[in-house]
């Protein structure tokens, strides 16, 4: 899942939903130097990462990229999974989605101290850009696509695949539907699990 789907699913914990956020440039157990609550939000994002990964829905909506795309097309897929959390955000969420991503880019201002170097220098692109409320638009998702495609040089091809969203737009959709909603529950329990062993419930 990409940025939006992973911080939904964190909960209202501030510093759950930063490790989650920022876990893919914390490899390894260089995990444990961060607080408790950072550390529950890197350890859910892996267990978010591994169960979507294997999921056959999402292997089908990969496989429908594939013959263009090869190994980025889980990439993609992340990513257009994120158009249709932030497209039918309602569904999910009573907060409105520009309520809601507001205050998650406060609070990464608030915590940027903890946020990988990487990830410092991309945030003051992402809140000027407002990338996570423009999910919900095309327009949105292409711009993504773009920026993916230029850090692969242009190799992936990747700023293309908005012609597959719009050709197989309903399927795509219907897919996001049925996996979110398993996504939702098992991610709910992880959630649970890591706090309890953490004593953080």
């Amino acid at each position: 899942m990409n940025f939006l789907a992973h911080i939904y699913l964190s909960g209202d914990n501030d510093l759950i939903t930063i490790g989650n956020f920022m876990a893919d440039g914390i490899k390894g157990k260089r995990y444990k130097k961060y607080p408790i609550e950072i550390q529950i939000g890197i350890l859910l994002h892996r267990e978010i990462d591994t169960f979507t990964d294997a999921h056959p829905t999402v292997r089908k909506s990969t496989k429908r990229l594939h013959k263009n795309y090869s190994h980025y097309s889980g990439v993609i897929v992340d990513i257009l999974y994120d158009h249709f959390l932030a497209k039918n955000w309602a569904d999910y969420s009573s907060i409105p989605l520009d309520v809601y991503v507001d205050r998650f880019y406060e609070s990464l201002k608030t915590h940027a101290e903890f946020l990988p170097a990487r990830m410092q220098k991309m945030v003051p692109y992402m809140i000027a850009g407002n990338w996570l409320l423009n999910y919900a638009q095309i327009e949105g998702i292409q711009n993504v696509l773009n920026g993916m495609n230029r850090r692969t040089n242009n190799i992936s091809g990747m700023d293309q695949a908005t012609n597959e969203l719009k050709e197989f737009y309903h399927e795509f959709e219907a897919e996001f539907t049925s996996f979110f909603e398993e996504l939702r529950l098992f991610s709910g329990e992880k959630l649970t699990y890591l706090k309890q062993m953490h004593n953080l419930e």
